[in-house]
């Protein structure tokens, strides 16, 4: 084994960006040289975004994604299993989407479409987070401006990415790196059973339930989720030696 350690990708969820891992990044040792992962704002589908990651990003790596990037580090691994030495899937899913979440993305496309997003990003506030963080205006603007920010073409091609992605579960068995899983307790978006059936059927995986905490893990409780990030990359350097 090399001395040098996988390089450390963090990848964000449906339009989001580099700073829903400002808070992680800071405390993260330089040693796994962290960076955040952009494919997913060049490419229309799950399999183009993770054949990108993987010609961006050579050689061993390790992938940290919230929602919609933890799908897509399922789905690099899918690529490229020899290459992922360590998984982390915060607030994440291995279920493909069902119909009535389908028609729900579908509407909301249509008004992304008609000039409507921050309006439907707003309205999602309330789902995204958990009920004790609705009173923070600072944290709730953050999210709705990086969104917004983004713009509609992004979240209009990543919705679609997600609502054709396959259904992971029967891959779950036969990944053999460490995985660290985490999920907010009132997770509204992918709620816990989704975290619970990954952590059992993926063999070496740890699953740790964040209290008064919704969706936006990285945003709602920054310090929780960089320590218990932090604990892992140490178990994992420690098995990576």
């Amino acid at each position: 084994m090399s001395s040098t350690l996988p390089q450390l990708i963090l990848l964000p969820g449906l339009a989001g960006n580099a700073d829903l891992w400002r808070e992680t990044l800071a405390v993260l040792p330089a040693k796994w040289r962290a960076t955040v992962g952009t494919a997913h704002q060049r490419h229309a589908t799950l399999p183009e975004m993770a054949a990108t990651l993987l010609a961006e990003h050579p050689g061993e790596v390790v992938l940290c994604g919230t929602s919609m990037g933890g799908m897509l580090a399922i789905e690099a691994w899918r690529q490229a299993p020899e290459r992922i030495r360590g998984l982390a899937l915060l607030g994440s899913s291995a279920r493909p989407d069902t119909p009535s979440l389908i028609k729900l993305r579908e509407n909301a496309i249509q008004r992304f479409a008609q000039g409507e997003l921050r309006e439907v990003i707003t309205g999602n506030v309330p789902f995204a987070f958990d009920e004790s963080r609705l009173n923070d205006a600072k944290l709730t603007t953050r999210y709705v401006e990086q969104v917004v920010g983004e713009g509609a073409d992004q979240l209009i091609r990543q919705n679609r990415a997600v609502m054709a992605r396959v259904n992971s579960r029967p891959d779950l068995p036969h990944i053999q790196c460490p995985a660290l899983i985490l999920c907010g307790e009132n997770d509204q978006l992918t709620p816990l059973d989704h975290s619970q059936e990954m952590a059992r059927a993926i063999p070496h995986a740890q699953l740790h339930v964040l209290p008064r905490c919704g969706h936006m893990l990285t945003l709602e409780q920054p310090l929780l989720v960089g320590g218990l990030l932090l604990e892992w990359l140490k178990r994992l350097e420690k098995e990576l030696r």
